[in-house]
């Protein structure tokens, strides 16, 4: 998914400072953390489907805000089965997420973008005889959030979300906006856009789209923090969803499983005769052609932003779990390989739709689970 940046244009495809011991935050909290707990079982006892084996203990993660959700999911289940294990994940977002694996803060970092070079010769230093691997594990829509009183639907094209979140357009009855919405009653209202004020792998994501299908309107590079004109920001996921609920003339981008409790969002206009709305179901079309790029035990994606089948979501990211293919920490290796074991699992991929979120293609997910039982 994330290219060497000198790749970026060529392929028309598409940190935050971590200090001090790292939060380990309760289940359930917004945008905080799963928790999972247990106690008066044998933690090698295997409940049900998830095979607990020697996990035991604690075990730190923290990074993409966009997985928060799956994550509580995953954690809920895995928390009944294996008593005495505790899994603690921090939604710092992507950036921050990596920096923290990058000190050996953490067992395994998400973000939704896969590593680029550097980052994989840093993690060198931690991942004794080995490097740090990109697992593709959480797939799903970007979807793209509005509150405009009146107007129920709504259809924007690349260009047009580019220059709204470049601040070329600033008001909902802009002339761009009124020729893909001919039937709405689009108010003289000022456009509000927010945007992450963390490094986030759904903004590298998000940046990518504007970059590959509006390259004229969208002039910044892809990048996990936001690099466009004005607008206002807001942390983490849940942050961003919240302004839009709250803020009359809001836009922003967001997981789908975000934008929720009555949240409309926008269908896109791609090259397909029909709008394309934000579902798990079209974005699974679009995750469905992405190439697995990673050399190795990497198994780094690359998506299509620009697809043109009908029912294909151009706006999507996958969430990547980064841990060592060698030299991880023999107190939480085993914990590590049974908790990610089960997120790739078959039981653990089908909580995904339910969540918001698009389960990774069996082709993808054979790979992930065969690179999970070699981590040593």
């Amino acid at each position: 998914m994330k290219l060497q940046r000198k790749n970026r244009r060529a392929l028309a495809l598409g940190a935050l400072a971590v200090s001090g011991a790292l939060a380990l935050t309760a289940c359930g909290s917004d945008d905080t953390g799963g928790n999972a707990s247990g106690d008066g079982a044998s933690a090698t006892t295997q409940a049900g489907n998830i095979d607990c084996g020697d996990a035991k203990g604690q075990l730190a993660a923290s990074g993409s805000s966009a997985q928060k959700n799956a994550i509580d999911a995953w954690v809920k289940q895995y928390a009944a089965a294996c008593k005495g294990v505790q899994v603690n994940y921090n939604p710092t977002g992507s950036g921050a997420g990596i920096t923290a694996f990058l000190q050996g803060q953490t067992a395994f970092a998400g973000s939704d973008s896969a590593m680029d070079a550097e980052e994989i010769k840093q993690s060198q230093k931690i991942c004794k005889d080995g490097q740090a691997i990109d697992l593709p594990m959480v797939g799903g829509p970007i979807a793209v959030g509005f509150n405009v009183e009146g107007v129920d639907e709504l259809v924007l094209d690349a260009p047009t979300l580019a220059k709204i979140f470049d601040s070329k357009i600033t008001n909902w009855n802009d002339a761009a906006i009124a020729k893909l919405n001919p039937d709405a009653k689009l108010p003289d209202l000022k456009i509000q856009a927010f945007h992450r004020s963390d490094e986030s792998g759904t903004t590298d994501n998000f940046t990518t789209y504007l970059q590959a299908a509006a390259p004229k309107e969208w002039t910044y590079e892809p990048s996990k923090s936001w690099e466009a004109k004005g607008g206002q920001s807001a942390q983490g996921s849940s942050g961003v969803a919240q302004q839009v609920k709250q803020t009359p003339g809001a836009i922003s981008y967001m997981e789908l499983s975000y934008a929720k409790d009555g949240m409309k969002t926008v269908s896109v206009k791609t090259e397909a005769a029909e709008p394309v709305a934000a579902t798990v179901e079209n974005a699974t079309a679009a995750i469905g052609a992405a190439k697995v790029v990673g050399t190795g035990k990497d198994l780094a994606l690359e998506l299509d932003y620009t697809p043109s089948a009908e029912g294909a979501y151009p706006i999507v990211l996958v969430t990547y779990e980064i841990v060592c293919d060698k030299g991880n920490k023999a107190e939480t290796l085993p914990t590590t390989k049974s908790f990610l074991n089960y997120m790739a699992s078959e039981d653990g991929q089908s909580l995904l739709a339910d969540a918001g979120y698009a389960p990774m293609p069996q082709e993808i997910i054979t790979k992930v689970r065969e690179t999970i039982s070699s981590l040593a």
